[in-house]
């Protein structure tokens, strides 16, 4: 039921979460908040606002998900950050030429990490590889979604595979590491001092999280890698299975060794110091098999 390396799930729970100094009790288990990177609450999970209180101190989105395990809800503490005010006026002033760029060096950094999963496919490896290199500014030729195809097409070998974000199978393996990856930037967003709902290239208006949308890219070939360790039958709903996915968090991102939560950290931290003008280019992280897996 409860995911040890710092994600609470509880999802499948049924019954009261307690809350006692600064610990979570649930079905005779205890976790210190302090230890918790995000937790997940499903359709029977019972909760009171002193959860949201504590989580809010510790500084741990709570993500209340229905009752298929999709994410309807997230609740964020505010930023304690320093220049939170003036980071939040940063973002909303950023240049349309500067989001392009940034939005160019997250798609090309995302398409380089699912190069990285197509080893068993050394055509497609290279042809994402070419993919990448020919991302311009705001990716207005849509190199993203040519990479997609590419990339979905090969990346579980012998297998037939079409990405369906309310599929089963491995679909619904993918859709579970990506809501704990989405809570993990949330959080990062949120501790960097900036406002998840002002996205650099996701806009709807009616997403709350527009920017976590941004800058989850980069990360997703990390919990696809972590897909891919599994059998094509694995129980979404086995507590084994949840504990692979988000052990991927903990995985090193790149040859420098900063794990997954890490470079998340790091790159919302750098995005803020790009909007505020502090630097002229966003660096951003990219996954590697080499290192992760």
């Amino acid at each position: 039921m409860i995911a040890r390396a710092r994600v609470i799930d509880l999802i499948d729970y049924s019954g009261d979460i307690a809350l006692q100094r600064g610990r979570l009790v649930v079905a005779g288990e205890d976790v210190p908040l302090a230890d918790v990177s995000c937790i997940l609450t499903g359709a029977r999970t019972r909760w009171s606002g002193g959860l949201i209180s504590f989580a809010a101190k510790y500084g741990v989105p709570v993500i209340a998900c229905d009752w298929r395990g999709v994410p309807i809800a997230c609740l964020t503490p505010w930023s304690e950050n320093s220049r939170v005010g003036a980071r939040h006026r940063a973002q909303a002033a950023l240049s349309l030429p500067r989001k392009k760029n940034a939005w160019m060096r997250l798609v090309r950094a995302k398409i380089i990490g699912q190069a990285a999963n197509l080893s068993h496919a050394p055509t497609s490896r290279s042809k994402l590889i070419e993919l990448a290199r020919d991302v311009r500014s705001g990716d207005l030729e849509n190199r993203e979604a040519r990479a997609a195809r590419t990339y979905w097409s090969h990346l579980f070998p012998h297998e037939e595979f079409a990405r369906d974000r309310n599929g089963s199978g491995r679909n619904a393996l993918l859709n579970y590491g990506y809501t704990i990856l989405r809570g993990r930037v949330v959080r990062g967003i949120v501790v960097a001092g900036l406002s998840p709902t002002l996205g650099v290239w996701h806009r709807h208006r009616g997403n709350t999280f527009a920017l976590a949308d941004d800058l989850i890219e980069p990360f997703r070939p990390a919990i696809d890698h972590a897909v891919m360790g599994l059998p094509p039958d694995a129980d979404i709903t086995a507590s084994e299975v949840k504990r692979v996915l988000v052990k991927a968090l903990s995985q090193p991102m790149g040859r420098a060794g900063a794990s997954v939560s890490t470079s998340i950290n790091e790159l919302a931290h750098q995005l803020a110091l790009y909007v505020e003008g502090e630097t002229a280019r966003l660096n951003v992280p990219v996954w590697d098999v080499a290192a992760g897996g």
